[in-house]
């Protein structure tokens, strides 16, 4: 087939999601456009990985890794970047699955040598069966899913979101991998903005390179019980706001929080304003999706002043390794100081 060849790699930690990894899998195997490889980088749990490896011994195609860096989502896609042989690297969540046309609109939009990562939408998958009726669409990243506010269609954006998105393997060479520090970390507090910030630090290193967001380009990203809880939405943006203030730091609120703002001020009080709409029109949930982007705001602002304090205080930084892309595993790190950012924001628009 013509086109880019595509690696995906798939990071998993825990085998209370066996079924979820092996339907991640599957859903990369039944790809119209083919992978030419699946890595599934194992963190640190030598238990999952061997049982992992017998589960695919005979599937040349899948490939299973021990993450070589330190725990954490970042590294564990550091090491799949590192031994990934395609042109294009795409990550995947291992508790999502990927439409038979995933890949298929990812490589399109590489025919545009310029186009340096492209990220798709992400749809929730809710345990319950359905939304809740509190939790507003404007904060579904906090579930890792798309959220309202971004554009429809194949749209140019400042940065990708990881669990559903590709970059070439030349990026990485240009601006380093993920950055370690900052990201998510098994069973501990919920942060994020790794990808962010690998996405400006990659806009800096190529001003030319193009991101995009191409909408058709949709995995089914599961959300359990335990995160439709309120209680989970509130440690979640909490987690966002100190994630934010660690980025902010390091490029200035300027830069940092550009996007934030513009989603503040257009996004978050269009919902704020149909949640109380519904709430008069005596539809269900409407004064609860209100409440909780008026909390989600508040949470993520305090989570940002705490993490902005503990930053001056105690020098707060993370780390941008650099990769040796196509062998091996990730080499040498080095303390960042480029570019960080948000998440994932078409440009003039929400964040």
């Amino acid at each position: 087939m013509s086109g880019p060849d595509v690696s995906v790699v798939i990071c998993a930690y825990t085998e209370d999601r066996w079924e979820d990894i092996l339907a991640a899998v599957s859903s990369v195997r039944a790809q119209s456009r083919p992978a030419r490889e699946t890595l599934l980088v194992v963190d640190h749990n030598d238990t999952l990985r061997d049982r992992l490896e017998r589960e695919y011994k005979e599937a040349g195609e899948v490939r299973v890794l021990a993450n070589a860096g330190p725990r954490g989502l970042s590294a564990g896609r550091n090491t799949g970047i590192a031994a990934a042989r395609g042109e294009i690297v795409a990550f995947l969540d291992d508790d999502a699955v990927a439409e038979r046309d995933w890949l298929r609109y990812f490589a399109e939009a590489y025919a545009d040598s310029r186009v340096t990562a492209v990220g798709g939408r992400t749809v929730p998958v809710w345990a319950s069966g359905r939304r809740p009726d509190w939790f507003p669409e404007e904060f579904d990243w906090v579930v890792g899913c798309s959220y309202r506010g971004l554009p429809p269609g194949r749209v140019r954006v400042r940065n990708v979101l990881g669990g559903n998105a590709s970059f070439r393997r030349s990026a990485f060479d240009a601006a380093g991998g993920f950055a370690t520090g900052i990201g998510r970390d098994g069973d501990k507090r919920p942060l994020g903005c790794e990808e962010t910030e690998l996405c400006i630090r990659l806009s800096r290193a190529r001003p030319d390179a193009v991101l995009l967001i191409d909408d058709r380009a949709v995995i089914h990203h599961r959300v359990p019980e335990a995160r439709e809880r309120f209680r989970y939405f509130r440690t979640r943006t909490y987690a966002e706001g100190l994630s934010k203030a660690l980025v902010a730091r390091s490029v200035g609120t300027d830069k940092g929080l550009e996007s934030e703002r513009r989603y503040a001020t257009r996004v978050l009080p269009a919902g704020v304003a149909r949640g109380l709409r519904d709430a008069l029109l005596a539809r269900p949930g409407g004064a609860g999706r209100a409440g909780a982007i008026v909390a989600g705001v508040l949470t993520a602002a305090c989570g940002y002043l705490v993490g902005t304090v503990r930053a001056r205080r105690g020098g707060t930084t993370f780390r941008v390794p650099e990769v040796t892309t196509g062998a091996g595993a990730p080499r040498g790190e080095a303390r960042a100081g480029t570019g960080r950012g948000p998440r994932a924001v078409p440009e003039g628009a929400g964040s």
